[in-house]
């Protein structure tokens, strides 16, 4: 039996009636996985009954955004409800989490609520100086901004086995992180279950070999083992008799493992699947338009629960929106989006990272990079082609050296697309007169939120470069093209 915490041994027992006001949350989570790579968008390239099935039966989310497209920042964002470029060493991979960010399962623990993860939770990274004693010296984190248990809350083998430790009539917030479909992927995968390589659709910067479709076929394989692992969880439900009390979200971290998707702020690398369905209270077979950051998670479900916002959330509940019996646009507020990127591996001398910010609106999406001289994948030494061999194996081809530069050539300070008429966001039109004004427009009001937020690149002080980066390879040039 898992040991209760002090939160929990000192929370209040919840009257009957007041734990049924209150919902259970099951949050699942993808590692990796672009917003359209689902049943529902892709035509039947990849299949994904039981995400349909959650979209089917609640609502589903056209603008869903993750607040940094790398791993450990976009769910330290999840969990503090707090834009990534906020939470100091949090914005960085492989770093920590200070402590003094609370998450919102602190606060439903606190409430009386049974919590728990499995799989992947925040990370990776470093919680405490015992995690890794051989490069304590390297990392080394104060003591008050160590971390006890991994901020999702404590850990479980499986939703079964934390089911099955709940006291009876007790509400639950559960954190499914799966691990699909992360690189690598099962070699030919796709091919092996029954996909053919006509089924892979390819972005219009990455070269159409058969060989790239292969590796698409794969990704899409992954997908749907991760769709298999989903449905395990709503079975469980089923059978639990919890379903029709429980907020079941699906969505994923940050996009897919190649140039201009992952750790990019293109939407293959921020804009996120997004599935909610709760009985009773929402209507099922919408499609909204509204934009949701990943910020708004911890807001959303501390509402739902009847609980207090966290201290420097600046996400915002969408529980309105949830309960709208409406299609399309909802809230005429939520029109736009804010994302951005520090240090995702020390890739750079000095393992510097490439700095950039992002608001992304129905018909543009503005980016600024604050340090363009730097390599936006990678610099030498580091081999900037360790998974992207589709353009680098054939970059002296003149049709696929263009494609080349599209992903590791420098980028100017400021980028503009209009997703209207370029949604593969591929063409800058940013230094276009007739785009003058939207990009004037844009930079300001992305100026003025981060400003508003206290973002430490426009404020004068941004240590992000600074932090240490703890894991294989510390201090040592990374294969990798981010």
């Amino acid at each position: 039996m898992l040991r209760r915490t002090f939160l929990q041994a000192a929370a209040p027992a919840l009257p009957a009636a007041l734990r049924r006001q209150r919902p259970n949350i099951l949050f699942v989570i993808s590692d990796d996985q672009s917003w359209l790579h689902t049943g529902l968008d892709t035509g039947g390239a990849v299949r994904t009954p039981a995400y349909d099935r959650v979209a089917d039966e609640g609502a589903r989310f056209h603008h869903s955004y993750c607040s940094s497209p790398s791993c450990a920042p976009s769910r330290a964002a999840i969990l503090t409800g707090q834009a990534f470029w906020r939470l100091e060493q949090g914005a960085n991979m492989r770093a920590h989490l200070p402590a003094k960010f609370r998450v919102y399962p602190e606060s439903f623990e606190a409430a009386g609520y049974h919590i728990g993860y499995t799989g992947k939770g925040w990370g990776p990274g470093r919680l405490n100086n015992t995690d890794d004693p051989a490069t304590a010296d390297q990392y080394w984190i104060p003591a008050d901004q160590r971390r006890s248990r991994n901020p999702a809350g404590p850990q479980f083998a499986s939703f079964e086995q934390f089911l099955a430790r709940r006291e009876k009539d007790q509400p639950f917030l559960f954190w499914f992180g799966s691990a699909k479909p992360h690189e690598p992927y099962p070699k030919e995968g796709g091919l092996k279950a029954g996909k053919k390589l006509r089924d892979a659709q390819i972005p219009p910067w990455m070269p159409d070999l058969p060989e790239c479709r292969s590796y698409f076929l794969d990704y899409y394989a992954y997908i749907e083992e991760f769709d298999r692992e989903l449905a395990s969880l709503l079975a469980q439900l089923d059978r639990s008799g919890l379903a029709e009390d429980t907020m079941v979200v699906v969505t994923s971290d940050n996009g897919m493992s190649i140039p201009r998707a992952k750790t990019y702020l293109y939407d293959w690398g921020v804009r996120m699947p997004l599935a909610v369905r709760w009985p009773g209270r929402v209507r099922p077979g919408r499609v909204v338009d509204d934009f949701v950051s990943h910020t708004d998670f911890a807001p959303t479900f501390l509402e739902a629960a009847g609980l207090a916002p966290l201290p420097g959330m600046t996400g915002r509940s969408f529980l309105d929106v949830l309960d709208s019996p409406r299609s399309g646009q909802v809230d005429a507020a939520r029109d736009h989006v804010f994302t951005g990127r520090e240090r995702h591996s020390p890739a750079r001398d000095n393992a510097k990272g490439y700095p950039c910010r992002a608001i992304r609106t129905s018909r543009y999406l503005y980016i600024r990079n604050f340090a363009p001289d730097r390599a936006p994948a990678c610099a030498p030494p580091v081999v900037c082609d360790a998974e992207s061999p589709f353009l680098t194996d054939h970059r002296d081809d003149p049709t696929i050296a263009r494609l080349y530069e599209l992903s590791f050539g420098r980028r100017p300070a400021e980028e503009l697309y209009d997703c209207a008429a370029d949604p593969a966001q591929i063409r800058n039109v940013a230094a276009e007169p007739r785009h003058a004004a939207a990009r004037r427009q844009l930079s300001a009001r992305l100026t003025a939120h981060l400003k508003a937020t206290a973002d430490p690149r426009v404020t004068g002080n941004a240590p992000f470069d600074d932090y240490p980066f703890w894991g294989p390879g510390w201090g040592r040039p990374q294969r990798n093209y981010r």
